[in-house]
């Protein structure tokens, strides 16, 4: 039987997360759910309803688990809670600094609900997270890095269309090479903020904008930009159409360690992606883990969990059988 699925949201993630469940045999896209006029929402799998979010009161019966697609900042701390106490529930939170109330508040709702949830779920947090975990798990002393990109931001390039004059905005985070082969040769580097990544912008202008004082906005925007060297391209609506249409990310975890009586050995542990789509990959990763919550439920499980909570073997639809024969 499939494990039924639910999309609340359907931006660039839920539409990543429509893609993914094409792709796995054992689930079904029951319906998306919107806050938009769903008359307006023309998702791509045939036969998939479009409702209102409103419509979530009342279907519990009809979906195995619910994916989140809403944003971190205001949508999730407000959604997840509500909605884990009705359904399953997956997001993709990813304010690390406040996922800890945001674990608290779900955590209480879905065990109330006898629900499971699983929240910050995605590459980084997520994959990223467990590689941490893992690497930390192995060489106990030693020293962690993360690096991201080259990859579109989507939260920077939304603080530059912010800006008066911006008509539309593609930001890339950039690994500093140096630092990152510092980094692999074991010799555990300090790194500022500034000597780890550097931020490139391209941007579409409205006409007679003031281009220097645009350019200084963004260079000196604090939390974004003022920690970074930051370059500024202004381009043609066109060259953006055609140069940065896509959303591709990445980036690495590479924790640095030693072994021996006397700590003589290093050993570099490194993990990295390549994404061509961003909210694609992100979605793959949400989908395996949407089908390890409906069963950790079925199994009697509830509260809230995060990747570390949840066994490999959950993830996959082959049985443990068939794990230990073909990937041990």
């Amino acid at each position: 039987m499939s494990i039924r699925v639910g999309i609340l949201g359907y931006g660039n993630l839920g539409k990543g997360v429509e893609s993914a469940i094409a792709q796995n045999d054992d689930m079904e896209l029951k319906a998306v759910f919107t806050r938009r006029n769903p008359e307006n929402v023309k998702v791509r799998t045939a036969g998939v309803k479009v409702l209102q979010a409103d419509e979530l009161s009342h279907m519990q019966d009809e979906l195995d688990v619910l994916i989140l697609c809403g944003g971190s900042a205001t949508d999730l701390p407000v959604q997840t809670p509500q909605y884990a106490s009705m359904y399953n529930v997956v997001d993709s939170f990813d304010t690390h600094a406040r996922i800890p109330e945001h674990f608290a508040a779900v955590d209480a709702a879905a065990k109330k609900a006898g629900k499971v949830s699983l929240i910050s779920c995605g590459w980084d947090p997520g994959m990223f997270s467990l590689n941490r975990l893992y690497a930390n798990c192995v060489l106990p002393e030693g020293k962690d890095y993360t690096f991201w990109g080259k990859g579109v931001s989507q939260g920077h390039s939304d603080a530059v269309r912010r800006i008066e004059g911006v008509k539309d905005c593609r930001q890339y985070t950039i690994p500093v090479e140096k630092a990152v082969e510092a980094v692999r040769s074991g010799s555990n580097p300090e790194l500022t903020t500034r000597e780890k990544h550097t931020r490139e912008c391209f941007v579409v202008a409205e006409e007679g904008a003031d281009l220097a004082k645009i350019e200084n906005e963004i260079k000196t925007m604090p939390n974004y930009f003022s920690d970074y060297d930051t370059t500024v391209h202004f381009i043609t609506e066109e060259e953006m159409k055609r140069d940065h249409s896509g959303l591709p990310h990445g980036g690495m975890v590479i924790r640095t360690g030693v072994t021996g009586m006397e700590k003589e050995h290093k050993h570099v542990i490194e993990y990295s992606l390549k994404l061509d789509s961003n909210p694609e990959f992100t979605g793959s990763v949400i989908v395996a883990y949407a089908r390890a919550v409906s069963r950790m439920n079925k199994e009697g499980m509830s509260g809230c969990k995060t990747v570390f909570d949840v066994a490999p073997a959950y993830l996959s639809p082959k049985s443990a059988e068939e794990l230990r024969a073909h990937m041990l």
